[in-house]
């Protein structure tokens, strides 16, 4: 573990001392297998770019710029994009290729993000999706200083600022959709399901096709696990992913530290949380005053 991803560590050791230590992993593995989630096959991608358009679309987001594709300058999300499509000039068998892949949130089984949320505005849906709660947010970021991939942001030029990342499309997911960026692919690069059928299906492409595939599911077993697979014909590192995170949830780092935290961290979360509803209730009388 390197210096940064110590301190996103240490970022959720004491706000999860109010939680148990195994919040998401107690489920189980039929829990983990049932998740929602994506499996992206980065061969199939041609970088037409059109999940980027519906998601933008989907989340009432400003148009993205399709003509920024440079190689050697990949695209992170930010708050007007949940997701972003990034050109990599990769390598297989000697032979030089231009790969594209998705980027946005991977929405971990057992997410930093939300055992480090003091006030649970960061949720893990039993379906799958990593979801944000407006009305909960106190703006602490310690989401965005404890997610291993980077992918919280935060809106600092708003009035009301909100955390911003992709949720799955959660509210379409509700009304029995899929997420629109699986359903506006028209190479079948994207595909929606439980984890145990995601991971079936990868794991039968690289056993039908293992010239084509390199015999790795990233999102598998990183971190404990993802909801977002990935397959690929070149190692993950040409494709910019981090492979340095270990397979172990970074909720289990902070284990041991639970037991010798001093009990006032134990009521710290239960007094943000009411601060965090004081002040969403005063904002609203405030609101109705004015009205």
């Amino acid at each position: 573990m390197n210096r940064r991803d110590f301190l996103k560590v240490l970022a959720i050791a004491p706000i999860a001392a109010a939680k148990t230590s195994k919040a998401f992993a107690t489920e189980g593995t039929e829990y983990h297998e049932e998740l929602r989630g994506i499996l992206v096959d980065t061969t199939r991608c041609v970088g037409c770019r059109n999940c980027e358009v519906a998601c933008a679309e989907a989340n009432d987001l400003p148009y993205p710029e399709l003509l920024d594709m440079v190689a050697d300058k990949p695209k992170d999300t930010n708050t007007d994009k949940y997701m972003v499509i990034n050109l990599f000039e990769t390598v297989k068998q000697a032979s030089a290729q231009d790969t594209w892949v998705r980027h946005a949130c991977m929405h971990c089984i057992e997410p930093a993000c939300a055992t480090a949320c003091p006030v649970k505005a960061i949720e893990k849906r039993p379906e799958g999706p990593v979801i944000w709660h407006a009305d909960r947010c106190m703006g602490c970021r310690y989401c965005m200083l404890s997610c291993p991939f980077d992918i919280p942001k935060f809106e600092y030029d708003s009035y009301n600022p909100k955390i911003q990342k992709c949720f799955m499309c959660w509210h379409r997911q509700e009304k029995g959709q899929d997420p629109a960026c699986v359903d506006s692919c028209p190479q079948e690069a994207l595909k929606f399901g439980t984890r145990r059928e995601l991971i079936q299906e990868a794991h039968a492409r690289v056993a039908l096709h293992p010239d084509k595939y390199i015999p790795h599911i990233y999102g598998e077993y990183e971190v404990g696990g993802t909801s977002l697979l990935y397959l690929s014909d070149v190692p993950f590192e040409q494709l910019g992913f981090r492979t340095d995170l270990g397979n172990t949830p970074y909720t289990e780092y902070s284990k041991e530290f639970l037991y010798s935290v001093p009990m006032v961290l134990t009521i710290l979360p239960a007094l943000l949380m009411g601060i965090a509803t004081a002040t969403h209730r005063n904002d609203k009388h405030d609101s109705q005053a004015q009205g």
